[in-house]
């Protein structure tokens, strides 16, 4: 790629404020993307267990905020108003991390997660700094037995927590290594709690600046992927053994008998996961013992986090960077005249013909396998769509489910994008009848399905379908093969 060209490709911090990629490596900050959140967030476990003190203090003020929110509501003066003030808290966006699929406009922590928040500070928290079976006190409880709390509600609410040592840590950098005109003071709202005004409160800081909001960077070494190291999840699935491992028999056997109560006869598995929460909330020494497992294991978090971390970087920075190189090199792709609906559908093909016949395949596969998220799989797709003319987001939810993409050049030039891959499960279910409810929900003019493959029987699957649904030779449906078997250069490609 010519120098001239490459200076056109603006995706990362690194670009947009022309600064080195391996200054940023050295400052140990994590090169985020300004054109799409990408899928990475702090885990709090990884500043309970760190052998920095600065990153043990700021969990310290974490543990300290939810015993104030805790003994607020202890003594009774936790009304509506309180509970808005102190527990709901917008999306720190400026970070550029966490779950949105197109740009970085995450929904934050409204309503629900204070209500969540605040009914359980007297159960889930109510022993806070006096625990006798784990080492500390853990925030992550929240997500372990309170259903619609998750890892991105936790993430946010970290980010606020310690939003202050954030952007200490951004300023820094910015004016260490950017240029005057690159940076600006700005009052940042809710930077630091005031425990003696019992309110939170703004700070001015000289921050990164573009689009005229302010950029905050983030320790790599605070970040994971996928789930923080204490989760639901795998609460869940090791449910059974963790109860068998309980020290005390009758406490086991307690256990045991409360869950097998609640056991339907020929139990699906979602019942069997409603009977192990239902036991959880029972019997919460359960989470106890397993949070104490996850802090005896804990030396394993760090290493595990940053491979994560690392192949994020692999995958959404280093991959997308030789992708979009091909593709400004080999294709017209980022000069494409005409509506929404053939810009999209050419960028398409364009897409298309570098996976299918440039080695572009390789990005979808890691380790031999291949991706298995769609998210990952839409947030690919979108960073390579930047310089475009028309405004590109994530289709907002109006009550029907949101499309991938909305591709739109005002009110009058609409059109939606579908990404998918061929193991979706409900991809048969999607194509029926989802395309037309995104239509006319969003008022588009027309949408484009595209699907990506990655073995023989999926592709058989998706024609078997497509031949089941009539479409067969549907224009707006379009296929991807991102097998490595049948490329000329498998033999020699590396998944690395």
């Amino acid at each position: 790629m010519s120098e001239a060209r490459s200076a056109l490709v603006q995706i990362y911090f690194s670009d947009f404020f022309e600064v080195s990629q391996d200054a940023l490596k050295a400052y140990a900050a994590f090169n985020i993307s300004l054109v799409n959140d990408l899928p990475l967030f702090i885990d709090p476990f990884l500043l309970f267990n760190s052998q920095k003190p600065e990153y043990r203090h700021l969990h310290d003020e974490m543990i300290r905020y939810l015993r104030f929110l805790r003994d607020k509501a202890a003594a009774g003066i936790l009304d509506e108003s309180l509970i808005g003030a102190w527990c709901m808290f917008p999306e720190v966006r400026q970070t550029w991390l966490g779950f949105s699929k197109s740009g970085n406009q995450g929904s934050g922590l409204g309503w629900d997660f204070a209500l969540a928040l605040s009914r359980n500070l007297n159960t889930v928290f109510n022993n806070f700094g006096q625990e006798t079976i784990t080492k500390g006190s853990h925030l992550e409880k929240l997500t372990l037995i309170q259903g619609g709390v998750g890892r991105d509600n936790i993430s946010d609410f970290v980010t606020t927590l310690i939003k202050r040592y954030l952007l200490q840590y951004t300023e820094t950098f910015a004016r260490t290594h950017l240029r005057s005109d690159q940076r600006a003071s700005r009052s940042v709202p809710r930077a630091s709690f005031n425990y003696e005004t019992e309110t939170w409160q703004s700070e001015t800081f000289e921050l990164p600046i573009r689009d005229n909001d302010y950029v905050i960077l983030t320790p790599k070494d605070m970040l994971t992927k996928d789930e923080t190291w204490i989760n639901r999840p795998e609460l869940v699935r090791d449910f059974e053994d963790i109860a068998e491992s309980l020290p005390n028999a009758a406490l086991r056997a307690l256990v045991n008998n409360y869950f097998q109560q609640r056991l339907p006869r020929d139990a699906t598995a979602r019942e069997r996961v409603t009977a192990k929460i239902q036991t959880l909330q029972a019997y919460p020494e359960v989470i106890e013992r397993y949070i104490r497992k996850k802090e005896d294991d804990g030396d394993s978090a760090q290493p595990v986090s940053s491979l994560k971390v690392r192949q994020a970087e692999q995958l959404f920075i280093n991959e997308v960077r030789g992708l979009v190189a091909t593709l400004l090199s080999t294709t017209s792709f980022y000069s494409i005249p005409g509506n929404t609906y053939e810009e999209a559908v050419e960028r398409v093909k364009f897409l298309k013909d570098v996976i299918e016949n440039k080695d572009g395949y390789r990005i979808f596969w890691r380790d031999g396998q291949p991706i298995q998220k769609e998210e990952d799989l839409q947030i690919l797709y979108r960073l390579t769509w930047y310089g475009t003319p028309s405004d590109v987001n994530r289709e907002v939810n109006n009550g029907r489910g949101p499309a991938d993409f909305a591709v739109s050049r005002g009110a009058a030039d609409k059109s939606l994008v579908e990404c998918k891959l061929a193991s979706n499960t409900k991809l048969k279910q999607n194509l029926q009848h989802q395309s037309a409810i995104y239509e006319r929900a969003s008022d588009a003019a027309r949408s484009l399905k595209v699907i990506l493959y990655f073995t023989a029987e999926e592709l058989d699957k998706v024609r078997a379908i497509l031949k089941e649904l009539g479409m067969e030779n549907d224009s707006a449906i379009i296929l991807i093969d991102a097998r490595r078997d049948n490329k000329p250069s498998a033999s020699v490609a590396t998944t690395s």
